[in-house]
């Protein structure tokens, strides 16, 4: 478990308060990360765990994983990703001694009970992806007032006593809806394909769709769905639109992973393919590469390999005492051309598969994610002073 030195938990969230420490968190970060954070949602002020903490006890550390649901392949693919590759990489390199997995199903009652579970029962740092904004902040900082720190990813937390590593997802939402837009001439009707209702990335990510509404008055939202980033729950929901608006439908923007199954929607339902914004799902990445009209651009915003990567690095790095420099560590998102998904999938790949694409040039993992910390070292070759 991890302990504060000097004061007690109380005392010391002072320091992690936004506010008047906003603009100095963000202005000691190098130029080109701060563009990052332009119409980001993430707290940007000082973290809680700067100089003056520590761990109360030296490595090997115990995570706690707190995970809302595991019910689509994003899920699927980071918690395989979790425990058969980045827990034996720090294993191997003796900083973690295991990952404690609490699955909540979606409860955000279940997962504050998990997260004060989790450290009463000891865990050095607790980790949660995909979470609400505001559900779990007094859970976060129960955990913050017994020394164990939290870690947001793919998603923020609204919580001073948290720190978060995720891609802005308001840009994002925006980027992706004006890839559509721009697609169909500026005009036309449109359907929004939402995700997990409630959670911070899809709020974030629906707040940037409504930004570029605003810059295209030719365009008419027709109608939203919940995909909760699911193709197969994507696709049930398209088909049911679908039947009860027989009017033209001209683009589909839809939060990954729910490309997919708005393509198998169209088709199963006898209507013309329209355009659809690629978001790192090999099933509709692939319909792209034997369509070349049917998109210009993909953009990674959540590669669940990525994502991983950075949520865990960010923990283990906090633990090594690093100090974090700002609150939200935040990435802007990351093109995919076609070519880079011809060649990662081939013209002999399955449309329907329920896959994802990792960027080519990594994630913010290694020396990129160095800017963001007081004392970077690499985590894997870190030794305790």
């Amino acid at each position: 478990m991890l302990a504060l030195t000097g004061c007690g938990g109380n005392d010391f969230a002072g320091s992690s308060q936004t506010g008047s420490t906003s603009g100095s968190a963000l202005s000691s970060l190098p130029a080109q990360a701060q563009k990052a954070y332009i119409n980001s949602d993430a707290l940007t002020g000082q973290p809680p765990y700067l100089d003056g903490w520590k761990p109360k006890g030296p490595p090997p550390w115990t995570i706690g994983y707190s995970s809302p649901y595991a019910g689509n392949s994003w899920q699927t693919t980071a918690m395989d990703y979790l425990m058969k590759q980045v827990l034996p990489r720090y294993q191997k390199a003796g900083l973690i001694k295991n990952i404690v997995v609490a699955q909540s199903g979606g409860d955000d009652t279940v997962q504050n009970q998990q997260i004060r579970q989790l450290a009463d029962q000891g865990v050095d740092i607790i980790i949660a992806c995909c979470s609400a904004k505001t559900a779990l902040n007094l859970s976060i900082q129960y955990a913050y007032n017994t020394g164990v720190p939290f870690v947001a990813w793919s998603g923020h937390v609204d919580s001073p006593y948290a720190v978060s590593a995720v891609t802005n997802y308001r840009e994002a939402g925006s980027v992706f809806a004006k890839e559509v837009f721009d697609k169909i001439g500026g005009k036309g009707n449109v359907l929004d394909v939402q995700g997990v209702p409630g959670a911070t990335n899809a709020i974030d990510f629906e707040t940037g769709v409504q930004d570029a509404l605003k810059q295209y008055p030719g365009i008419k939202l027709v109608g939203s769905v919940n995909g909760m980033w699911s193709a197969s729950v994507t696709k049930t929901e398209v088909q049911k639109f679908l039947a009860t608006h027989p009017e033209k439908l001209d683009g589909i923007v839809a939060q990954p992973a729910s490309a997919t199954g708005a393509l198998q929607a169209l088709e199963q339902s006898g209507r013309p393919v329209v355009p659809i914004n690629i978001g790192g799902e090999t099933g509709a990445a692939c319909y792209w590469v034997n369509h070349p009209d049917f998109a210009t651009t993909g953009y990674n915003i959540w590669p669940p390999k990525g994502e991983t990567d950075l949520g865990v690095e960010t923990a283990v790095r906090i633990l090594e005492q690093q100090g974090p420099k700002i609150q939200s560590i935040v990435l802007s998102v990351s093109p995919i051309t076609y070519d880079e998904a011809k060649k990662a999938l081939g013209t002999d790949c399955d449309p329907n598969a329920d896959g994802w694409l990792e960027p080519t040039g990594g994630w913010l993992t290694g020396k990129q994610l160095d800017a963001f910390f007081q004392h970077p070292s690499d985590p894997l070759t870190w030794k305790q002073q």
